[in-house]
């Protein structure tokens, strides 16, 4: 579109672990280089992605400054947060309301989060939906996969707020894949030794995943989006989730995916869909319009 884009992440900056999550960085005292990044860079306008160390100290400089800046809700930490510590979610609401509540356009990527957000006083609140790249999330030769068939995966962060021992503990015919690595993976693959755990994936390789399943298993009941469900539908597979915020808001009564209390009968119901009225569906949720939608959020900081 003609715009010059900068991205600022933990890469550029002494990091350590996020403790229970190896694979996830946190920068180290980011302010100073942080901050003369942004100057040297000279943007129009500012967005923060996430509430970690560096979105804190990009607004405490952005508010010193006097920069306008757009943030974003993308992750339900506080649900996350008390399913492994005895931490009050109005506690870690009111830390994440005070993080936006300097933002000019707080983006959320549906319905169902901005009506939470709503409800927990956030204000300011502009919808910014997901985009998938249909080019590379595509249908592809299921020969991919030598298993015994239907081959049901599951893409993601092999953790508990994902719910992934809802899918492992179904009793469904052919193959389970997991793709993803994360705090329980040594756990759950000494205890269900008969799904294929093959770990993170990325790329051609990551969608080769996707493509050569025959449904795509969504267990978690927290995600505020899940952008793997479009990922999966743009390469032609149906979805079989929980009917609870996210699935709903991306799948709703398309006939793309089954969304059921019993996974099992969703699986079951899935694997009847026809896989060209998915990738139809995913073709409707480009990147292009993702960004037009992100574009118009932050133009009245410009």
């Amino acid at each position: 579109m003609g715009h010059c884009v900068g991205f600022i992440g933990p890469d550029q900056f002494s990091t350590m672990a996020l403790p229970g999550y190896a694979e996830i960085r946190l920068a180290l005292r980011p302010r100073r280089r942080l901050e003369q990044l942004i100057i040297d860079f000279a943007p129009h306008a500012i967005h923060i992605a996430t509430e970690g160390p560096l979105g804190w100290a990009a607004r405490a400089i952005c508010l010193r400054r006097g920069f306008a800046f757009t943030s974003s809700y993308h992750t339900a930490f506080p649900e996350y947060l008390a399913k492994r510590l005895p931490i009050p979610l109005s506690l870690s609401y009111a830390m994440l309301r005070r993080f936006h509540s300097a933002s000019s356009a707080v983006m959320v990527a549906t319905a169902s989060v901005s009506t939470c957000l709503t409800e927990r006083g956030f204000g300011n609140l502009r919808r910014w939906t997901r985009g998938v790249d249909t080019e590379l999330f595509r249908p592809r030769s299921k020969a991919f996969i030598d298993a015994p068939r239907p081959i049901s995966i599951c893409v993601g962060r092999v953790a508990v707020e994902k719910n992934i021992e809802a899918f492992l503990s179904l009793d469904i015919p052919g193959t389970k894949y997991v793709v993803g690595g994360g705090p329980q993976l040594a756990t759950l693959q000494k205890r269900y030794p008969q799904v294929r755990f093959v770990g993170p994936r990325h790329g051609e390789e990551l969608a080769s995943y996707f493509a050569a399943a025959d449904v795509f298993v969504f267990p978690s009941r927290t995600d505020t989006f899940g952008l793997v469900l479009l990922e999966a539908l743009a390469c032609g597979v149906p979805v079989a989730a929980y009917p609870v915020a996210g699935p709903l808001d991306v799948i709703g009564d398309a006939d793309v995916g089954v969304l059921d209390e019993d996974l099992a009968q969703a699986v079951a119901q899935a694997l009847e869909i026809d896989p060209g009225r998915c990738r139809d569906f995913a073709l409707n949720h480009s990147w292009q319009a993702a960004a037009r939608q992100f574009l118009s959020n932050v133009r009245p900081c410009l």
